[in-house]
């Protein structure tokens, strides 16, 4: 089984079938930017904060000086810009000839605050880190694509779970300097009903641990991350590829079992308990109607943290102008909430974005 770092992202299964479309993914180069005096919206200030990124391909500018080809792709919640490196990302959309090739685009791939190789609680403030939010998150974004690796325009935006919500917020916040964005499973409202009682429930269970020690912990509080993970487990994963790949009793235990003894450590509490919390005030719907760019907005069926049945998406996506939603059903290529980072399964979207927002 293939385990990818939560964005909020759990994938049942070996997705195989987009191998079929991919190519040897490039390498790409790496770097971080250092913000000094950043100041959060908590009123707290950071002297120093580094921003991690990967980036792919050179920038291009027009004959006024404005970048046409960059690409920011921003990741879920716990994960990195290193999740969009895999085969069945990078290798169905970075490789020669294929929609986001690299000899023709500037990918950018950053790690948000609190996330990845950023500066994060775990390094060494715990719980006296700045109490970040996603709009702390997107303003950072946008001061490592400025400040730090001189692009003034975005041809494309694309993010995945929380990198969706942060697309939501950059197209309304910065209305003009993208020409297309692609939200990738995400909701476009306040997070409320049982996604916000999903993050709850994963911020209790590890700060009643009474091994948390109010954050300043000397070893990971293990039984509250346990809880998490089975939290996120069940609401990230695919119902059907879950019944398929574990069709007896003994499977699903023998997965389950894996899965705890696996997971857990792969975490560190107070990162996660700040990358959920970050969440807490996030609402682009009043200011839906004053995005200009086109967007194409996509989420798929069996996506347990964004069920269909709630019908938001469809509501929300006629206040965007020149927004379309696509709502993709469950077949034997979805993976759940997942999805998003399966590009072999909505690139076709992608496609007809590119043709419709190219100048």
């Amino acid at each position: 089984m293939r385990l990818f770092s939560i964005g909020l992202l759990v994938l049942a299964g070996v997705f195989t079938p987009s191998l079929a479309f991919s190519q040897q993914a490039p390498e790409p180069a790496e770097g971080n930017f250092v913000i000094h005096d950043f100041h959060f919206r908590s009123g707290e200030v950071l002297p120093e904060m580094r921003l991690h990124y990967l980036t792919y391909g050179k920038p291009v500018s027009d004959a006024t000086g404005r970048v046409t080809n960059a690409v920011m792709i921003l990741h879920g919640t716990t994960g990195s810009g290193q999740s969009f490196t895999h085969a069945n990302f990078a290798g169905v959309l970075f490789g020669r000839g294929q929609l986001l090739d690299t000899n023709k685009y500037f990918i950018i791939l950053p790690d948000s605050i609190g996330h990845g190789r950023s500066t994060k609680p775990s390094d060494g403030m715990h719980a006296h880190f700045p109490h970040y939010d996603y709009a702390d998150m997107v303003a950072a974004q946008h001061l490592l694509l400025t400040e730090g690796l001189k692009i003034n325009h975005l041809r494309l935006l694309m993010g995945t779970s929380m990198g969706c919500m942060h697309s939501f917020m950059w197209a309304e916040t910065y209305p003009d300097f993208m020409d297309a964005a692609m939200p990738l499973a995400c909701l476009p409202v306040e997070i409320a009903g049982r996604n916000r009682m999903m993050r709850k429930m994963i911020m209790d269970a590890i700060i009643g641990d009474p091994a948390y020690m109010g954050g300043d912990y000397k070893e990971e509080p293990i039984a509250g991350l346990r809880s998490a993970m089975n939290v996120f487990l069940i609401m990230t994963s695919s119902p059907l590829q879950m019944q398929k790949d574990y069709p007896t009793r003994e499977q699903a235990d023998a997965f389950l079992e894996r899965y705890m003894k696996e997971r857990p450590q792969a975490f560190d509490a107070n990162d996660m308990v700040y990358a959920f919390d970050a969440s807490r005030d996030y609402n682009p719907e009043p200011n839906l109607g004053d995005i200009k760019t086109h967007v194409m907005f996509v989420n798929s069926a069996d996506d347990q943290i964004n069920p269909p049945e709630l019908g938001i998406a469809e509501r929300e996506i006629k206040r965007v102008k020149n927004g379309k939603f696509v709502l993709l059903p469950i077949t034997d290529q979805t993976r759940g909430h997942g999805t998003h980072s399966l590009p072999a399964v909505w690139k076709q979207y992608l496609a007809e974005l590119l043709a419709e927002s190219e100048h």
